[in-house]
């Protein structure tokens, strides 16, 4: 097993080996040394037989600093994991793909902007943004969702690619799709008019309208990159985040987080403010 004091005890070790066999200047390893103590503080490191050690946790924490400050600091891990393998250890290393980061990015909506929201939209509109909000779907994925997709606790989303993912759904939640099918019969997908699958556009204009109402201003993407943060700033692991929004890498997840200095990297979900909605109600 790897333990924390193992590593420790590795990277003093890789530091010897800087200073001594490849002659570094004492500036340099200092840099190295805090680097790879940074890393050991904030990724996320397991030990699945092999030692897995996902940088996204830490690129969060540093993402404020210059490109090159950043640059190094991986560099300098990079070396560390090299070194590791050297002295014949497994190591598989996640997150440390070059992200290019968006100028702006969409800000999340506050859980409290979008229950007022809930109160006044139609039945159609309710169910759209509240889908969004607490299973983190795309637009398209929305439009394309299935009635026999949903089960009593999972619903089976068909994302970019064809690629397939499984996204948690509560109790309460399956009850209002279930409600909304007794109001509003449908043929195969969720959400119909006149018994065919309503639009994307469509379905943006109703959510937009809907915030419209109560005087906000608000896209269905912002309603996935708020999942997104909710879950991450309660606890989620940014794999489990990743996994649940169907992207193909975790540099992506990165983007939909980098606002996240509140981020508490545990290994156990935690509850999305919706979960409490019928306990609250009671």
């Amino acid at each position: 097993m790897h333990s924390e004091n193992s590593l420790h005890l590795a990277k003093e070790a890789f530091l010897k080996y800087l200073e001594r066999i490849r002659g570094y200047s004492s500036y340099t390893i200092r840099s190295y040394h805090d680097a790879i103590d940074e890393m050991l503080q904030y990724a996320e490191i397991q030990d699945e037989g092999a030692l897995i050690i996902n940088l996204m946790p830490l690129r969060l924490h540093i993402a404020s600093l210059k490109s090159k400050t950043i640059a190094a600091k991986l560099s300098a891990i990079r070396s560390f994991v090299k070194y590791l393998r050297s002295q014949d250890k497994t190591v598989e290393l996640r997150g440390d793909e070059s992200v290019k980061v968006p100028k702006t990015l969409p800000k999340p909506i506050s859980h409290e902007h979008i229950i007022h929201a809930l109160q006044f939209a139609d039945p159609m509109a309710k169910l759209a943004i509240t889908l969004l909000y607490t299973m983190g779907l795309r637009i398209s994925e929305l439009s394309h969702l299935r009635v026999s997709d949903i089960t009593q606790q999972w619903c089976r989303i068909k994302g970019k690619g064809e690629k397939e993912r499984d996204v948690p759904m509560l109790e309460n939640i399956v009850s209002m799709v279930q409600a909304y099918q007794r109001l509003c019969p449908s043929k195969m997908y969720v959400f119909e008019s006149e018994g065919e699958k309503l639009s994307e556009n469509s379905l943006r204009y109703m959510i937009t309208k809907a915030f419209a109402k109560v005087g906000l201003k608000v896209t269905p993407h912002q309603l996935r990159h708020t999942y997104a943060t909710e879950l991450l700033n309660n606890g989620a692991r940014i794999a489990d985040v990743s996994e649940l929004l169907g992207h193909a890498s975790m540099a992506t997840t990165q983007i939909y987080t980098k606002l996240g200095n509140a981020l508490k990297m545990d290994h156990y979900l935690k509850s999305h403010p919706l979960c409490h909605m019928s306990e609250d109600s009671q």
